[in-house]
């Protein structure tokens, strides 16, 4: 897969002064636009759109420096259909405007192109097994937070000390399917797994499609593929390092691609520092040979 992956960047590099159909570039990468948006995420750091914007203002701010085509000509060849928008997207890299870079000779900023490769530590074993689940609801409350990768999330502890024992009991009365009790979901709202970048946060139970209460909010969740990982350590640390290794090692490492949905996650006990047992549960379908 990471042959693949290079091979699609490579592609995205070749038309950073054209349009470029991300559908192609997942294409090339054997994968579904929407895995490979979530996967370069995950390995890049960056959303796929910030990676492209960066890649084209290095080249633009290379241009502009030379001299040799008008400002608005620079503009236009890297797909921007005004003068303005191009210096917005110039600023918002460089940190200063294209018209004051040429005249001043400014330093710019350069984002090298990227590319993946394999690092072998040998020291991670990953259990999981697949599971085919039909379509059931998550029954709970949810709130908007942003995603930290070390360390509390603070907003999600919020969110989770917010609920009345009453609520907790009602769930708990309707909890019926695998994965048992109560349970957090994450929405990703956007591509980017960056720190920061805003999810929607449930913490609810697994119920049958029918089941209703009106004080708890409802997610409905299609059948689908569900690759289950098995996980014990510090939380929240190790379940951290558990999410990142499920993207960016055991993702290309397997023939599985992520789908949209809801990741699932059962841990109990939750106490900060305390060993936990762990069960996270992602969407996937099966990937193109």
């Amino acid at each position: 897969m990471l042959e693949r992956l290079n091979q699609a960047l490579e592609h995205l590099e070749s038309r950073l002064d054209q349009d470029i159909d991300m559908a192609e570039v997942a294409r090339i990468a054997a994968v579904s636009e929407y895995h490979f948006r979530r996967l370069f995420s995950a390995l890049a750091g960056m959303p796929l759109p910030v990676y492209v914007r960066r890649r084209r203002m290095t080249l633009a701010g290379a241009e502009v420096l030379a001299g040799e085509l008008t400002l608005l000509d620079v503009a236009v060849r890297y797909g921007y259909g005004s003068g303005e928008a191009f210096a917005r997207a110039f600023r918002s890299v460089h940190g200063i405007g294209p018209g004051e870079a040429r005249r001043t000779g400014a330093v710019l900023t350069a984002q090298p192109r990227m590319s993946f490769r394999v690092v072998v530590e040998g020291s991670t074993t990953m259990r999981y097994r697949i599971v085919e689940k039909e379509p059931f609801r998550v029954l709970g409350r949810k709130a908007r937070v942003p995603l930290v990768h070390d360390g509390t999330n603070a907003a999600a502890t919020a969110h989770v000390e917010s609920l009345d024992e009453r609520t907790v009991v009602r769930m708990k009365e309707l909890a019926g399917l695998e994965p048992e009790g109560v349970l957090s979901a994450v929405v990703h709202l956007t591509d980017s797994r960056g720190e920061g970048a805003e999810v929607d946060y449930w913490v609810g139970v697994v119920t049958d499609p029918g089941t209703s209460a009106e004080e708890l909010d409802a997610l409905d969740v299609p059948a689908g593929t569900w690759a289950v990982f098995d996980d014990h350590g510090p939380y929240p640390s190790a379940l951290q390092d558990l999410w990142r290794d499920v993207f960016t090692q055991w993702f290309p490492s397997n023939p599985y691609t992520s789908r949209p949905g809801p990741e699932l996650l059962r841990t109990r006990p939750v106490e900060i520092g305390a060993a936990t047992d762990s069960q996270l549960w992602i969407p996937v379908e099966r990937g193109s040979a």
